[in-house]
């Protein structure tokens, strides 16, 4: 079928085919789709991330577990968005100490055992000189697993040694 398309006044811009109009309107289809998927994604990843649980309270966490990444930990932070924290995994539980090395931002940390009880929970304060962690935190009982959120989470929502730790799928 083929379509003579006219202007008002009259006169032909031209003749084309049923086809290729519907070839055009499938290739601006395929070259927009990708960008209004896009537009109605969540693109920071966040909700992708895997989730602690203790008891009806979730965070999605980055997930430390190789020694850069255990290493670095929330430092050079601003802040700890509401919701979210770093979940340290270690590969056997023991004692464990934290300090706040080129920390920004206070921090709640609780340490987990293997078994996923809390052993341990401090607020952790901004050291006064960043550069110099003189404060250190210890698990005090063996633990395998930190989890950092922002300061004062758990003292808020009633969190405690003796709760339970439901984590994420796939860690050991």
């Amino acid at each position: 079928m083929r379509l003579t398309v006219v202007r008002p006044g009259g006169s032909s811009i031209g003749t084309t085919t049923k086809n290729n109009i519907m070839l055009k309107n499938l290739t601006l289809w395929i070259a927009f789709f990708p960008l209004l998927l896009l537009s109605s994604c969540n693109c920071s990843g966040e909700s992708s991330r895997p989730q602690v649980r203790i008891g009806e309270h979730v965070w999605r966490v980055e997930i430390a577990d190789d020694e850069q990444t255990l290493r670095q930990g929330l430092a050079d932070r601003d802040e700890i968005p509401e919701g979210t924290g770093m979940l340290f995994v270690f590969p056997r539980e023991e004692v464990r100490t934290f300090h706040m090395l080129n920390c920004r931002a206070s921090i709640d940390i609780a340490f987990i055992s293997s078994d996923g009880i809390i052993v341990k929970i401090y607020t952790m304060a901004v050291e006064k000189d960043p550069k110099k962690a003189t404060v250190r935190y210890p698990s005090v009982h063996p633990a395998q697993y930190a989890l950092e959120v922002a300061a004062g989470t758990f003292k808020q929502l009633d969190i405690k040694p003796g709760d339970k730790v439901v984590l994420p799928v796939g860690v050991p």
